[in-house]
């Protein structure tokens, strides 16, 4: 199973981070690193992803507003939030995201969401 991942974080050093946690799990595909979340409005709405990770607090668009719009696509990905602003989790799961991971994360818990994700999505048929 190859899950259509895309991350975006404001903080190139994190983006960097995350990036090269995502390219050590077999299972994913990195499909898009951004800066900015309306590049990933615009890479979502040309290409069907899986999962979305993203963080928070962003200028212009937040990660929660991202979510909100993301859930409106056709076929709309699972959305992990990042941050680590205390007490935000009650608002993630109030836009119905996939997960909440606060900063700073690790490896583990990078890995505990995407093995989360893989038992919730459909098997494809071989």
């Amino acid at each position: 199973m190859s899950i259509r991942t895309v991350i975006v974080d404001n903080d190139k050093e994190l983006l960097d981070k995350l990036s090269g946690i995502l390219r050590e799990i077999g299972q994913i595909d990195l499909v898009g690193c951004f800066e900015h979340p309306a590049d990933v409005l615009a890479a979502a709405e040309r290409e069907p992803v899986d999962l979305v990770f993203s963080d928070v607090v962003m200028p212009d668009i937040s990660g929660i507003t991202l979510a909100a719009r993301l859930s409106e696509l056709p076929a709309p990905p699972r959305v992990v939030l990042l941050s680590d602003i205390p007490g935000l989790s009650l608002k993630a799961w109030n836009i119905r995201a996939f997960a909440f991971i606060p900063k700073p994360y690790t490896k583990g818990d990078i890995a505990e969401i995407v093995k989360q994700y893989e038992h919730l999505a459909p098997a494809v048929p071989a």
